[in-house]
């Protein structure tokens, strides 16, 4: 379900994404700008965790772990991608990340657009 969400933590990361992508533009890889908002984020004093690894737990088993790219200030998941289009793959990929963590706020970024504005979805729980 995609929602727009007018919570100003978003906004902060949003901004940041989009200062990361003026600097650098489209056509890098995703590692790259992944490394490069969280530069921007910190010098936003938010905190974040980048590579943060999600237990999953399947019947009481757990089953492995997940890696979500970043989790800033304990409330929203933001998965990276440089890639031609977002699929409804990655979509799910976020959708599955919200669940497994309880959280409700997520972004999908992709930085390989002209325009950041079209690279950015927000989904709300």
């Amino acid at each position: 379900m995609e929602k727009h969400s007018s919570s100003p933590l978003t906004y902060q990361i949003i901004g940041a994404a989009i200062e990361v992508h003026r600097a650098l533009g489209p056509g890098l890889l995703e590692n790259v700008y992944e490394n490069a908002l969280c530069v921007e984020l910190a010098e936003r004093n938010l905190q974040y965790y980048q590579q943060k690894p999600i237990q999953v737990d399947y019947k009481g088993h757990d089953i492995g772990n997940l890696i979500v790219d970043i989790m800033v200030e304990n409330r929203v998941i933001v998965e990276l991608k440089s890639v031609k289009q977002i699929t409804p793959l990655h979509t799910a990929q976020l959708m599955g990340y919200l669940k497994l963590t309880d959280l409700r706020t997520g972004l999908l970024i992709n930085f390989n657009v002209e325009t950041l504005r079209d690279g950015v979805r927000r989904f709300v729980l």
